[in-house]
Formats: C-alpha cells, structure tokens, sequence
C-alpha cells in the first residue's frame, strides 16, 4: 500500500523514541511517546532533579518519597543518554526515556513503593552505569518489568521468519492460479482466486519491512502515483483488483499478473537469504493492527472488490502468529498477556460475522452498530498492543 508516493509500511520509523514512562492502565505496564501517565498532573506531584551522565548517574535522589513522582532526568554530558529507572536486583525496569540529548533535561512519572530502585545511564557511546541504591519503606509500586534483550527475540524471530517462508510459498502458488484464470480469459475464477492469493500475502504483515522494494511492486495502491489507478507504476494485488472489479478485459490484465507472479517468485526465492530485524518483532504485532484502522476500515485500499474486512482478518491472522512467537517473553512480563489473547481471539469472532462463504461484506454495507463493533474491538486491540511493542523494545543493560 502507498501512502504519499511511499509504501506506507516503510513511511514510518520503526523505533520507539522518547519512550517514557510507567503508567497503571487496568493494572498493566504501558510504555507511551508522551513522558507521563494520563491521570497524573505534573505541576502537583512531587519533582526531584537526577543526574544522568557516567560519573554522577543517578545522584540527585535523596529524599525518597512514595507514591506518583516526577523525576526530572538532567543530562549535563556532551552526548545522548538514555536511562531506566530499574530494580536493581531483577533488573525489572518501572521506567523509561530514550535519547535525552547534550544539556537538557526531560520528565520521568512513576508510582513507586516499597522496595529497591536505581536509575542505569546509558550513554549513546559508552557503558551503561548503574547510579545508587535507594530504598522505600512502604507504599505500592507501579508495574514493571524485566527488560528484553536483542538475543531474547533471536529465537523467536528466526521461527516466524521460517514461517514466512512457507507463507511466501502460499502466496507463489495461489498467485499461480490467479494469472492462469486471467491467461485463460476466465474474469470470474480470476475473481474468485484474487482474494485468497491477496490474503495469504496480507497475513505476512510483520515481515514487510524486509522485503524491501518488493512490497510496494506486491502490494502498493494507486496513493501518491500522478497518474492514478492509470499510472503505469501501478502495480502487483491491488492494479490487478482495479482491473477484474472495474471491466478491464483479460488481455489488460494478463501483463499485471504476469508481473506480480514474477515479483512474489522472485521474493519467495530471495527469502531465504533474508534477515530480518529481531528487534522489530514486538514493534510490527503492533503496528500491523494500526494499520488495519487505518487504512483497512477506512476502505482506503479497496480498490473494487469490497475485501476490507477479509484484509482485516487476514491482519488479524498475522498479528495472532507473531503473538505467538512472542508468547514465551510476554507470559512472565505482561500480566494482562490472557486478556489480549482473549481480545484477540474476540476480534476474531466478529470479524468472521461478515463472511459468507468466499465472500465477505463490503465496509459500505455495514449498519451503525455493526461498524461501531469492528471499530471498537479493533482499536482496542491497538490500545493494548502498544504495550507488546514497548514491553519487546530491546533495552541496552551494560
């Protein structure tokens, strides 16, 4: 999909910058690019200065308090520094803020309580520092958790890539059917097999960023191109749905669909040597599903057959997978871990209401509460998923 001329999956940083703060959100840890909880007013909490540079981590903190607190983290070094405010024993970390840079300073909000905490400085090019121990006597803490490191996510990224892997196979395959009804000149079973060959392809989701170049010839839109749905750069699923959903005969399309069984070969072939990032995996479960209410109920990738919500589920399969890679990380760092995978499944449940058979009803179709209930479920699930993708954010601990 093309967002502005660009592949709208590569339109985005894929990093969790200024990431700050521990928030009590229905009892879990949530991780946001704002540096404080919601309900919390930083004029009337309590703030305390920290220094944040290798020779003075930490040193500003001696008066500790408990409860929700603001601690204003002063970076006086010539270099970025990131710092986590953790149990100093289990490393568990109860808050978080990237890349404060060369003489400033930016807010950290926490609820701390009884027990032990430190603050790590990690400067962009040295070592991290761990700053002093403080203890607090009583009160209740905010959540937290153990960090994940880069060689945590390995094995899991490694399973999900093998089964993208197999997925592209899928893909090649029912491609395969798809052009050879459009060689034959059978509009209808070219229809028939568009949808599944699409699906199979959308459900790789977390995977796009890897492909690289290849995504946009697969799957881009019509979105930022001069010349339209016209343009001669418009390629891959979404030329060839225009076409079977708006009369174009099958001699139009056979050049389009030859095009795209040759570009799913070809990354199908080049899989196998491809890498991709374990530090994403978290952060994709995530932004497959932002995407989805972004570009999928909004019908702006419909480009004729009314399959908007047969990508969503298509999404939704793919968010399932990479959740179950990360489901050993997540089980012992995530307590509301059971209630998205509850939520998830529920998705699916409403989802699947809209399938009849091999088809499914187009957005435009659907009647006010039905379309407040594929909103609401969905966007929850982005709501609880950015906590995934802070919580697998790799940390930096020496």
């Amino acid at each position: 999909m093309v967002l502005s001329g660009l592949d709208w999956r590569s339109s985005r940083p894929w990093t969790v910058v200024g990431v700050a703060v521990v928030c009590l959100v229905a009892g879990v840890l949530t991780f946001t690019r704002d540096s404080r909880p919601a309900h919390a007013d930083p004029t009337a909490l309590p703030h305390t200065t920290v220094e944040v540079s290798a020779s003075r981590c930490g040193r500003g903190w001696s008066a500790p308090v408990s409860g929700v607190q603001v601690f204003d983290l002063h970076n006086p070094t010539d270099g970025a520094a990131g710092v986590l405010l953790e149990d100093p024993g289990s490393q568990a970390v109860y808050g978080e803020v990237e890349d404060i840079g060369p003489g400033t300073t930016r807010e950290l909000t926490v609820r701390l309580g009884k027990g032990a905490y430190a603050f790590k400085c990690v400067p962009d090019d040295a070592d991290a520092v761990t700053g002093p121990t403080v203890r607090i006597a009583k009160g209740s803490s905010g959540p937290a958790a153990a960090p994940v490191t880069e060689h945590d996510l390995i094995p899991p990224a490694l399973a999900y890539q093998k089964w993208v892997g197999n997925g592209l196979s899928d893909v090649v395959r029912l491609t395969t059917a798809l052009r050879a009804a459009v060689d034959r000149g059978d509009l209808a079973a070219a229809r028939t097999a568009w949808l599944p060959a699409h699906l199979e392809y959308e459900r790789l989701g977390a995977a796009y960023d890897a492909f690289g170049d290849a995504d946009g010839a697969i799957n881009g839109t019509d979105a930022g191109l001069p010349g339209g749905v016209h343009d001669k750069d418009f390629t891959g699923f979404h030329r060839i749905e225009y076409g079977l959903w708006h009369g174009e005969s099958a001699a139009g399309l056979r050049r389009p669909a030859a095009a795209l069984l040759k570009a799913v070969t070809a990354l199908r072939d080049e899989w196998a040597q491809a890498r991709m990032d374990p530090a994403q995996l978290g952060l994709r479960a995530h932004e497959i599903l932002e995407n989805t209410v972004q570009f999928e109920l909004t019908g702006r990738t419909d480009h004729g057959s009314g399959s908007s919500l047969a990508t969503a589920r298509a999404n939704l399969d793919g968010t399932v997978e990479v959740m179950s890679r990360l489901h050993p990380l997540l089980a012992t760092r995530y307590p509301d871990l059971p209630a998205l995978e509850s939520e998830l499944k529920r998705a699916g449940t409403v989802l699947d209401r809209f399938r009849h058979g091999g088809a499914w009803t187009p957005l435009a179709k659907l009647g006010h509460r039905q379309r407040e209930d594929v909103d609401a479920v969905l966007g929850d699930l982005v709501e609880r998923l950015a906590s995934v993708a802070a919580l697998c954010d790799p940390r930096r601990t020496v």
